[in-house]
């Protein structure tokens, strides 16, 4: 049985795929930077009880998920006034910095979809370990990625014909 590695460092190799999946559920505000604060903190009350053997990255997401849960419902009970500009969105992590026109629609797919891409294209995770956080088995999660995959080809013929002349 091998021993866990320390916290620090559990938070060094994963914290970037963990703000990536909250600003990818959440978007490039400071909503998806405050859940990847409270997923750490939560993952560091929990981490001496994690077996050693246990799949970080996708425990991670599963509470980065559920963290994300959480402030988009906190978002549906506050009202928002705003009588000066927001502060400067941070990049780092940011998915929009890839490819500005392709977010937008990622945004606009339906919630299962959106998450189901998130978590296997973004975060990397598998099937089996997608369909644990957003519920279903691997073969829907699959399905609705393909399903969310097709519908941003045919809002993006361009990548679609890109792909087509490449050797």
């Amino acid at each position: 049985m091998t021993a866990k590695p320390p916290f620090e460092s559990v938070v060094a190799h994963h914290g970037a795929t963990v703000l990536r999946v909250c600003r990818a559920v959440l978007g490039p505000h400071t909503d998806a930077d405050d859940a990847w604060q409270e997923t750490f903190l939560a993952a560091l009350g929990a981490y001496p009880e994690l077996p050693a053997d246990a799949n970080l990255e996708a425990w991670l997401v599963t509470i980065a998920h559920r963290k994300a849960i959480d402030v988009t419902r906190s978002r549906a009970r506050r009202a928002v006034t705003v009588d000066e500009l927001p502060e400067t969105e941070s990049s780092r992590g940011n998915p929009e910095e890839r490819d500005l026109d392709l977010w937008p629609q990622v945004a606009a797919l339906p919630e299962k979809q959106r998450l189901v891409i998130a978590y296997h294209y973004v975060a990397g995770l598998p099937f089996a370990d997608v369909a644990q956080i957003v519920g279903g088995t691997a073969a829907a999660a699959r399905r609705s990625a393909s399903d969310g995959i097709a519908t941003l080809r045919r809002q993006h013929p361009v990548a679609s014909d890109s792909e087509k002349a490449a050797p």
